[in-house]
């Protein structure tokens, strides 16, 4: 218990103390996101934060864990995904450059032993995946790592959701006898308890794409050693609704687009954060609803690990056609004018 309470500690106080130091070296080798017509901050911001986040989650996981197998392909691969988003915060890396990068990072956890081998089957039992395992864990890990950048767009809000997302993994990983993730994911929740104190609205440092690439790395990465690794889970669903808004709003962006005969990759202002400040909340109203919302998903993903195959599959589609009916009642699926805004990269952080 005090090695547990130790890591935590260390992963917090870490990023709370990095952060800052992070901040200026930021604005010195020029990780700086200035404003411009299409942003809402008026004054340059630093955007490495997300070095902190991985400084608090390496040293506590040294701290807390043996260095077996799987705990260094997490610590190798982290470091080559945070790498390519300082890259990326410093000299705006093409699309297809990052995109390289990241399915090699995703190789690194497949050879470390972090791979996808089955997936439940909703009608009963399990399927193997053979030689499909490699390509469906590269996809798995890519997309969520894709999906947590893009729902960076405001002051706290790929933080919020990571943290949730972590301790629901936790507590799915404690339920499930999957010890082995829980307290890693409880540093990682912690870390970034630590930097959204700085990255709440009024936000001083925004975390980048160091940052909002390695939560979603790493959450893929444990989604798959924790939620995969016993029969008992439903291991196809689960992991969609703990991870929760980010899946769902990047599944709500490729049907928008795919309905308003838009490129799938080509970005707009239709994201549920734009929705819901269009409804007249403020900033921080946004993002403690979107909060709520990820809450509701996350609880629903630890329901689904006590119930019988059948009954979660229920559950699951009821979920997602809710989720789809509420998204289009607040525009998220295009039933607003489009207004599509050609952008080199993911809108970027919001800050007024």
């Amino acid at each position: 218990m005090e090695t547990k309470v130790l890591g935590i500690a260390v992963a917090f106080l870490t990023t709370l103390i990095m952060t800052p130091l992070v901040r200026r070296l930021a604005f010195k080798i020029g990780a700086v996101d200035c404003p411009n017509d299409r942003k809402v901050h008026c004054k340059p911001m630093p955007r490495l934060g997300g070095v902190a986040i991985f400084l608090g989650f390496v040293i506590a996981m040294l701290v807390t864990q043996e260095i077996s197998k799987i705990t260094l392909g997490l610590i190798i691969g982290s470091a080559l995904i945070v790498a390519l988003g300082i890259m990326d915060d410093i000299f705006d890396i093409s699309p297809r450059l990052k995109l390289l990068g990241q399915i090699v990072a995703a190789l690194v956890l497949v050879l470390f032993g972090i791979e996808v081998t089955f997936v439940t089957n909703p009608f009963g039992g399990v399927v193997n995946l053979g030689i499909l395992s490699i390509p469906i864990t590269l996809f798995w890990i890519v997309g969520v790592t894709n999906a947590v950048n893009l729902v960076d767009g405001l002051d706290g809000l790929a933080g919020g959701v990571a943290t949730i997302a972590a301790f629901c993994l936790a507590v799915i990983g404690w339920l499930e006898g999957q010890y082995m993730v829980v307290l890693p994911a409880i540093i990682l929740g912690a870390s970034t308890i630590g930097f959204l104190k700085y990255n709440f609205h009024p936000a001083k440092i925004f975390m980048g794409d160091s940052g909002s690439m390695f939560l979603g790395y790493i959450l893929a990465a444990f989604s798959i050693i924790g939620l995969t690794k016993g029969f008992a889970v439903m291991s196809v669903f689960v992991p969609i609704f703990i991870i929760g808004i980010p899946i769902f709003d990047t599944a709500f962006a490729i049907v928008r687009r795919f309905m308003n005969h838009q490129p799938i990759f080509k970005a707009d202002k239709e994201h549920l954060h734009h929705c819901l400040l269009e409804k007249g909340l403020s900033h921080r109203q946004t993002v403690l609803a979107i909060y709520l919302f990820d809450i509701l998903l996350g609880v629903s993903g630890i329901i689904l690990t006590q119930l019988t195959t059948a009954q979660s599959f229920l559950v699951f589609i009821g979920v997602t056609l809710a989720a789809f009916v509420g998204a289009d009642k607040l525009g998220v699926l295009g039933s607003r004018a489009v207004q599509t805004l050609e952008m080199p990269q993911q809108e970027r952080k919001y800050s007024a």
